[in-house]
Formats: structure tokens, sequence, C-alpha cells
């Protein structure tokens, strides 16, 4: 074989193109599993320098809600962290957002108001929860006339009724509702939009519904109507409990359900009276929908998850419900990881004064007609374009739960978000298919030979526990927080285990003289100059096999030898000893900035157009 037949480029996987904005974005693993991509690390590397309000406006730029979100979060940026791979727990994201807005200084300033001059366009706003308000915040500042429309006496939907104060403060929902609402939003507090038709029929220019899912479901089993007076909705009840309309419960309370919901039901039963409160799922325990911490913190107050549980009938005597009938349940999995519950056979009994049912949420739209042209699919449910967000009806968008069923806090941020830039291009007239795209920049951090703009030092502490109040004084009144939060101290020695994965390593081929150093002083062995071949083959002949698929390999050009660098972008833990290493500087350490589009003239491609 000829010395040029030695150094052809064998074909395998093409070279990585680092211009594709999503590339280095799918790097930064928990911004990336955020819906609303809000640049995680650096807000804490932010917090890390006691810049507290910058933490937060930066936040306020995507999630909108950082007090709210910072306790009450479902946290999709965690589970994606790179420092769980190391430690096996992530950095406390979420908890690192609330010292944000803890300790932020006067923002008031910063934050835009509706403009002297109006476009002429008004919106409806039907629903006051995150996605409604999120819309009106995007909205506002360019011109338009919001009118927010919630049957309740306030705003902020869900997080109002369904979270209990002792997870989110009142004063905490009312300062980030009333900033938004603030902003020049009209509202129309305890009016229920009770026709679409008529709605349509004002002065509207777009509509959007965020009215989240506002049905609990029910269970229909023997001595359900017998026993109605004592057994409760979940959601229904909360929202009793929020507006001061329920005050104690029985001595023994019973909540069916493995969701969130269920967990925030059984804590407020604690603090309402109850004495033996217990939580009943039917699946697994592996399977609860609920999440790990919300589970972990019920426990903590002492309320017993018994799983495998089904109900089978309430127990009725002298016209009062007494008890409630379990049988007990086996799961079986296929090898396609279907679930089949079979009974065994085994029933248990349960004492109860009380009842919640906590086992799901559903939509209702009884006040949508469905002879107006809104398309709802064999569910019942509305029939939604995925990436504009507009319904059937060209003026009509849906966000939030009410789109397509119960999610979270976060996701309705970014469904508002999403929503607002389709109204705002349908008002001028313009494409909803022709999305504004993300502002990116990629920016050295080398300020010397060794020497960078970020500190590159990681810490080897651990997760710092969030320091908790007292359970005997947090279990005598609904209105104390139970999570006191990170001090300064504390918040700076946690942000410190933040790995910087948005300081991406940069490969410049043709400075490389394929000497390996880089390869010799890399910690976890992810950087690997061999011949390039298919990628399953590839993945599995690098010196630590690349078995995560999601992540993609960092592929150059074809070097001087034929062989290609290829990094694990998986486990790189961004340290950038292969840049201080290497003797050229074919690695560089860049700060990759990504900023998701918004309905805003800085992101629109055709923000000089004018209304129609």
């Amino acid at each position: 074989m000829s010395a040029d037949e030695l150094l052809e480029p064998k074909a395998g996987v093409p070279s990585t193109d680092v211009s594709d904005p999503q590339y280095f974005h799918k790097v930064v693993d928990c911004q990336y599993a955020c819906p609303t991509h809000t640049p995680v690390p650096e807000y804490i590397r932010l917090i890390a320098q006691r810049r507290y309000t910058e933490a937060f406006l930066l936040n306020w730029e995507s999630n909108v809600f950082p007090g709210i979100l910072g306790r009450t979060c479902d946290r999709p940026c965690e589970p994606a962290c790179r420092r769980g791979r190391i430690d096996e727990k992530p950095v406390a994201i979420c908890r690192l957002k609330r010292v944000a807005a803890d300790y932020k200084g006067e923002v008031e300033r910063y934050i835009p108001g509706a403009p002297a001059e109006k476009n002429g366009k008004r919106v409806a706003l039907v629903g006051g929860g995150p996605a409604s308000l999120t819309v009106a915040r995007d909205l506002v500042p360019l011109g338009y006339t919001c009118v927010l429309f919630d049957k309740d006496p306030c705003g902020g939907g869900l997080m109002r009724t369904n979270i209990p104060s002792f997870r989110l403060p009142e004063d905490v929902l009312d300062e980030e509702v009333d900033r938004i609402v603030g902003m020049g939003v009209e509202t129309r507090f305890g009016e229920t939009v009770e026709s679409l038709k008529a709605l349509l029929d004002e002065d509207y220019d777009a509509v959007f519904i965020g009215t989240g899912a506002p049905r609990g479901k029910d269970l229909q089993v023997p001595g359900r109507e017998e026993a109605a007076e004592h057994i409760h909705i979940g959601i229904d009840w909360l929202t009793s409990v929020a507006f001061a309309h329920v005050g104690e419960i029985g001595k023994n309370v019973i909540v069916i359900g493995g969701g969130n919901t269920a967990m925030d039901c059984c804590r407020s039963a604690l603090r309402l009276g109850g004495q033996d409160v217990r939580v009943t799922v039917r699946s697994p325990r592996a399977d609860m929908k609920a999440s790990d911490w919300e589970i972990e913190e019920a426990e903590l107050e002492g309320v017993p998850i018994f799983d495998n549980h089904n109900p089978k009938r309430f127990v009725v005597e002298d016209g009062v419900l007494c008890a409630v009938v379990f049988e007990k349940m086996r799961a079986e999995y296929s090898d396609t990881g279907r679930r089949t519950l079979t009974p065994t056979g085994e029933e248990v009994t349960f004492p109860c004064d009380d009842v919640l049912m906590a086992i799901g949420q559903d939509n209702a739209f009884p006040w949508i007609e469905r002879d107006i042209g809104l398309e709802f699919d064999e569910w019942g449910m509305p029939v939604v374009d995925k990436t504009t967000f507009q319904s059937t009806l060209p003026n009509v968008f849906f966000g939030g739960d009410a789109a397509w069923g119960p999610e979270n806090i976060i996701t309705a941020v970014a469904h508002g978000h999403q929503a607002a830039i389709s109204i705002d291009l349908m008002c001028r007239r313009l494409s909803l298919t022709e999305r504004p795209q993300p502002g990116t920049n990629l920016m050295s951090q080398k300020m010397g030979i060794h020497e960078w703009s970020y500190d590159n030092n990681w810490s080897d502490h651990r997760r710092v526990p969030v320091p908790h109040q007292d359970l005997k004084l947090a279990l005598t009144d609904l209105s104390v927080e139970v999570e006191l939060g990170y001090d300064d101290k504390l918040a700076v020695q946690e942000a410190e285990r933040c790995l910087n994965c948005d300081i991406q390593t940069v490969f410049i081929g043709n400075k490389c003289i394929e000497c390996d150093a880089c390869m010799d002083i890399c910690p976890v062995d992810c950087i690997n100059f061999i011949p390039n071949d298919a990628e399953d083959a590839l993945r599995q002949s690098l010196r630590v096999p690349a078995v995560n698929v999601e992540q993609d390999l960092y592929v150059s050009d074809p070097l001087r030898t034929g062989r290609v660098m290829v990094k694990d972008e998986d486990v790189c833990l961004h340290c950038g000893l292969c840049a201080e290493r290497c003797p050229t500087s074919a690695w560089d350490m860049a700060k990759y900035t990504y900023v998701e589009a918004q309905a805003s003239p800085v992101c629109t491609l055709h923000n000089r157009a004018e209304f129609l």
C-alpha cells in the first residue's frame, strides 16, 4: 500500500459543523433540557460572583418566574446535569435560581412597560396562569393591548390554587404576577369566560387560551356516592385551602394518587389536623409520577406511601365514611417495558375520615362551542399545531396544560413564548412557520497561555443540602415556608460545583500537530486520534466507548496523518486541561451563548414589517 493510500481519510462520520446553533447548545445539557432554554451555567457563575440582580434578570428573560420556579420547578435540567455523572448528585440548579430571586436588588427599573404608542392590536388571554402571563409579558412591550380574564380574584392560575403556600409563599407569587400585570396588562379578574364565540365577536385580533387542566379525575367504585361528603377531588380541595374556604380535615386521611398533587394534598392535610395521613398508589413506587424530591419531602414529614394498592370500595357505616378497602397489585413488565397490573387476591383495609382523590387531571372546555370552526380530537382536546400553537381557528391559540394536557410551569412558560411569537407574526400577516432563529455567540476565553476568563477549577464538594424550617413549626401553619433556601455562603459553595458546560472545547484542526498531549492529559479519556469509521464502530473504538448515543461525537476534518480527532461530548468535564496542554493552541476554550428567540424586534427577522 502506498504512502498516499495510508494518508487517504477513511469514510465515516462527517466532520462536526460547530456553526450549527444546536450543536454546542446540545452540549450544555442543563440549558438544552430546560423548556425555556434558560442559560443555567451563566446565571450560576453570576451567583458565584454574588451578582444576584443580574442573575435574576437573566432568568427573568427566559423563565419569567425566577422566585416561583426557584421553589416549584419540576427541574428537567437537573437530571441532565453533567455533575450528576461525577458524584451522582446534580447541581442544585433550581434552588440556586431561588437565590437569585431572594437576594436580587431593585429590578423594576429594568422591566419594560407598554410603549406610549400602541400598535392597535388587542389580544384576549383566557386564564391567568403562567402561559397567559408569559404571552402578556412578551407582547405588551411590543404595543399590544393584552386583556387577561380569570375566574379567580387574582392572577396566577394553578400556581396560586394548587401549590400550597408552605411551598410557594403568597408574597412571592404576588410579586412575580404583579410584575407582569404592572407592565400594562388589563385585568378582568373574577370574570368567567362562558363563550368563546362571544369573545371572538368582541374586538380582539387574537385569543390565547391558557386555562390549564382544571378538572380533577374521579374514581367510581362502590360506596363513592354514599361517601361523597368526605371524598374530595384533590385539586378542588387544594383550591379551597388556598382561598381559606377549608380550614380543617379529619384525623385519618387517605390520599389516593402518586403525582405531585397527591404530595401537596398529604402535606396540606397534615397541617390542617390530619394525624394519620397515608398516600396510596396503585403502581409500584418506581413508577410514581411525583418528583423524587416531592416524595422525599412528604416522607420526611412522616407520610407513609403504600404502593401497589388499588382502591376497591369505600366502606360506609351509618351514612359515614369509615374506611377504604384496597386490593394489592403486582406489576409485570413485558420485554418492551409495557406494564400490566394484576390483582394478587390480597385485600387490606385502611380506616379513614376523609379521602383526597389525586389521580390525575383533565381539560374542560364546555365554554368553547363546537360549531365555530375549532376542531377537537377524539379525546376532546383542541387540535393545536405543536410548532405554532395555533388552533384550526387561525386567530385562536392554546398553551400550557390547555394545549395537550397537564405538564408543569416551566413548560407552560415555554408555550407562552412560542405562542406570543405566533400571535405577533399573525398580526403582522407573516408566516407562522418561519420562526425567528436563536441568538448565538462563541467567544474565546483565553487571557494568556494558561489563563482563562472563567474559573476552571472544579469543586469536589458534595451537593449542599437546602436548610429546612423546624418540622414542629412547619407542620403547625400552612403559611410557614418549609424550605429556607440557601444563604449567600451556601449558595456560592453549591454554585462552585457547576462544571461550566457552556465553556466549549473548540478544536482547530489546521493547528494540530497530532502530538497526542491533549489525549494524555484528559482526565476522563474523552479525546481520541483515530481513523474515521461508521458511527457505531467509531463509538466502540474510542479509548472509552461512547455509549450515550443521545449526545453527539465531536469529529474533526481529516488531519495530516489521515486520522481524525474524536471527542465524546457526553463525558467531557470542560476543565480546559487540553487547551492548557496543547503546544500549538489547537484547542481553545470558548464561551457559547445561546438565547432562545422570543416575540421581539431583536429576534424577528422581519422586524421592519408594518402592521397591515
